[in-house]
């Protein structure tokens, strides 16, 4: 048996030596240099652009603009962002093309022999423009006054409801009521490897794209798009991605990098073209975590049984849509927790500002509305004097329950599950471990006077996949190998277009693999992440990966032993695995069936604060989910700490800040992500295994899971420690203060 097991990934000799290759690294010998120009307009129309310089530049080939895209629009799940912005605008687009909605707006890509010259000669572009009003609030945008965009007739784009019982009889039932306002922040993604990619026309003339993505075959089909091409004459492949966390689902360079090959190409100059962003440009130029505010009421009767949930979501989408309205649906569903609601009223919305748009982030929304129902529940526990895990307990969902879309739950919940081992590891009532004096600054001795100590705790549920109607599927190939005589091949290819973002796929999917044909992993040769040897896969995002991919591997081998078992040598099997459809909510009600499949967890968390200077450490984090079927136990360990970290960095001290649709700290000196002295001091991973009943092997997603439910256990734990909420983080040593002071007055 394979799956279970802890063999060595397949990438951990090139990562940990340094050989392994990103996109920056693979710059052929004979490459151009490509820079993209920004607008630096958060809101402007533009009045002239003047190139004549920059082309008379030394060493440049060309400037791409708007002219050469033949579709000047893209988008995820709505046309809504033109590739480039440009008065010369010859292409079909569905938005006007001359009006900068983004600083980061593409205006021009300039090609030239050396990055140096690429540089100098974009600093002579000479570009005028009308200032246009800015609207960089969601409430203010509410308004409508200013639109961004002009053909649409509002910035609230795209909005969800639920209405579930009756409201009203379920607030005067309750004897408490519980009632915030609270301010999710954005986050950076903060990548190993920033984003780059080489373009060129390959030997069979198709637009060839190497990058750093989460889904290959759809950044091919973007770049179809916009160059008005067959997907089958645009290949994409990856190379080590360095990290994703959901910022590379999206296009940054895809699209701008193979309009400029292809410009190349019809110049007849047949050499590659390369881009590698500086990290200012990544910050800058990729969108982040959503930033939200959710008003919320929670009434409960004096048991702390919930009888009513009510809520206001407001998602700043930013700039362009992104994928901002399905982690809205996320948002949407998660405020309500992993409870039992009988009477629920929840409006969502995602409004357009001129701001740095909202996108994938590891937890799709999940985050933000966890930290609102697990604040809530948090607070009803002391309000009404209750233990924090048994007010969950009495709550929880069930098998049975009808969830807050009145569908039913797909099957294996495990509310309970969670919670009883985070009652058995980290009771309530259990006084916390001593643990050495906290020193937050290193020259100055702790001040024990000043030292607080606190708990905290979180569950949370995540769905696998993209969820609300979105047609899901994944493929995969495998190719047995062997004698005609043999009984068993000796060599088995897969070929999956699944992308390693550090999550470790490509090691488990060769165990499912091995596992499934009864067959050594060292005989198990793949080939991954081109779009020319492999099916669509779908994105390495929204915790699917495993699920989809396991199941597409299971389906290809039975394909591959039929044909085996009929004669053929060498046996192919090819499998599109299609998990059980999904519904978008019904608009007026929000009944549906969002999702197919969900992972659970719980989280407690201890920590020392300081209450002379504000600042946190925390000491321990028990972080238990369960898995349905951990296909490589070590990496799953791996992504919760992983997770936990980045969290950690969301919660105590990544503070992006924004102003008038600006970036104003796009370094990681200003950016603060955490270090290994600042992450928790011990991580305790508790993995159960209560197998799903469409997973592979049983198996659900985990990869956003540990991120979800930090955020309120952190708060959860300053509050016991200190006895004052947070309803905004990050929890940086001023704002501790702030907020320690604003209590005392």
């Amino acid at each position: 048996m394979s799956v279970g097991t802890t063999p060595q990934r397949i990438d951990a000799t090139n990562k940990v030596t340094g050989s392994a290759t990103y996109p920056a690294d693979r710059v052929p010998e004979n490459a151009l240099h490509a820079v993209v120009i920004f607008t630096n307009q958060p809101h402007a129309r533009l009045v002239n652009l003047d190139l004549t310089e920059t082309l008379k530049s030394r060493g440049v080939i060309t400037v791409v603009t708007a002219a050469d895209v033949p579709v000047n629009e893209y988008g995820l799940t709505l046309f809504d962002q033109p590739v480039f912005i440009g008065l010369d605008d010859t292409g079909r687009s569905s938005v006007p093309c001359d009006v900068s909605r983004w600083e980061a707006d593409h205006l021009a890509v300039v090609v030239a022999e050396s990055l140096a010259q690429a540089r100098g000669a974009a600093s002579l572009i000479k570009s005028e423009w009308e200032l246009l009003p800015l609207v960089s609030d969601v409430r203010e945008a509410q308004s409508d006054e200013v639109l961004v965009h002009p053909n649409s007739t509002s910035n609230t784009y795209h909005e969800l409801r639920i209405r579930k019982g009756n409201i009203a009889e379920g607030m005067r039932s309750a004897d408490v009521v519980i009632e915030d306002t609270y301010e999710l922040p954005h986050q950076e993604h903060a990548y190993l490897q920033v984003e780059a990619a080489t373009a060129w026309i390959d030997e069979e003339q198709r637009v060839t794209l190497e990058t750093g993505g989460q889904w290959i075959h759809e950044d091919q089909e973007q770049i179809a798009h916009a160059l008005d091409l067959p997907t089958e004459q645009i290949r994409v492949k990856y190379a080590a991605i360095g990290g994703a966390f959901g910022g590379k689902e999206d296009m940054s360079l895809q699209i701008v990098m193979a309009v400029a090959a292809k410009k190349l190409n019809d110049l007849g100059i047949m050499r590659p073209v390369h881009c590698n962003w500086t990290r200012e440009e990544s910050i800058v130029g990729h969108h982040k975590r959503h930033r939200a505010t959710v008003h919320a009421r929670l009434g409960a009767t004096a048991d702390g049984t919930i009888t009513a949930v009510e809520a206001e979501v407001l998602l700043d989408a930013g700039a362009y849509n992104y994928t901002s309205n399905k982690v809205l649906g996320n948002l949407h569903l998660s405020v309500a927790g992993a409870y039992n609601v009988p009477n629920a009223q929840i409006d969502s919305k995602a409004i357009y500002t001129h701001s740095v748009p909202g996108g994938a982030f590891r937890g799709f929304g999940g985050p933000q509305g966890a930290f609102v129902a697990e604040s809530q529940i948090n607070k009803l526990a002391n309000e009404l004097g209750i233990d924090p895990l048994e007010i969950r307990r009495r709550n929880a969902l069930t098998d049975l329950s009808d969830g807050i879309t009145q569908s039913g739950l797909p099957l294996g919940v495990a509310v309970h599950r969670v919670l009883e081992k985070c009652a058995e590891r980290a009771p309530a009532s259990a006084p916390l471990p001593e643990t050495a004096p906290f020193q937050p600054v290193a020259s100055l001795p702790p001040e024990l006077d000043q030292l607080k100590r606190g708990r905290g705790y979180a569950v949370g549920m995540k769905n696998v996949g993209f969820s609300f109607g979105f047609p899901e599927a994944c493929e995969a190939d495998v190719v047995f190998h062997g004698d005609f005589d043999s009984d068993r091949p000796n060599r088995i290819e897969l070929f999956h277009s699944a992308a390693e973002v550090g999550q470790g796929v490509h090691t488990a999917l060769i165990q499912m693999v091995a596992d499934a044909a009864d067959i050594d992993i060292s005989n198990v040769d793949a080939t991954y992440s081109d779009t020319a040897t492999s099916g669509d896969s779908g994105s390495a995002s929204a915790s699917r990966l495993t699920f989809m991919a396991g199941n597409s591997v299971l389906g290809a081998v039975e394909e591959a032993e039929k044909a085996w078992a009929d004669g053929a040598r060498p046996a192919m099997g090819h499998f599109r695995y299609k998990p059980p459809a999904t519904e978008p909510l019904d608009p007026d009600t929000g009944v549906g069936q969002p999702n197919f499949c969900y992972g659970y967890m719980a989280q407690a968390v201890d920590l020392t604060v300081d209450v002379g200077t504000g600042h946190i450490r925390v000491d321990r984090v028990l972080s238990i989910h369960d898995v349905g079927k951990a296909i490589h136990p070590q990496m799953l360990k791996g992504q919760i700490e992983g997770a936990i970290a980045q969290a950690h960095g969301y919660t105590l001290s990544e503070q992006l800040v924004v102003e008038e649709g600006r970036v104003l700290n796009p370094r990681l000196s200003q950016y603060l992500i955490p270090g290994i002295g600042d992450v928790p001091t011990k991580v305790e991973c508790l993995i159960l295994e209560a197998a799903d009943p469409l997973g592979p092997w049983g198996a659900r997603g985990v990869s956003e899971m540990p991120y979800i439910t930090y955020a309120p256990a952190v708060t959860a734990a300053l509050h016991d420690a200190t006895g004052v909420w947070m309803n905004t983080f990050p929890l940086t040593p001023s704002v501790v203060l702030e907020h320690l002071h604003a209590a005392k007055s």
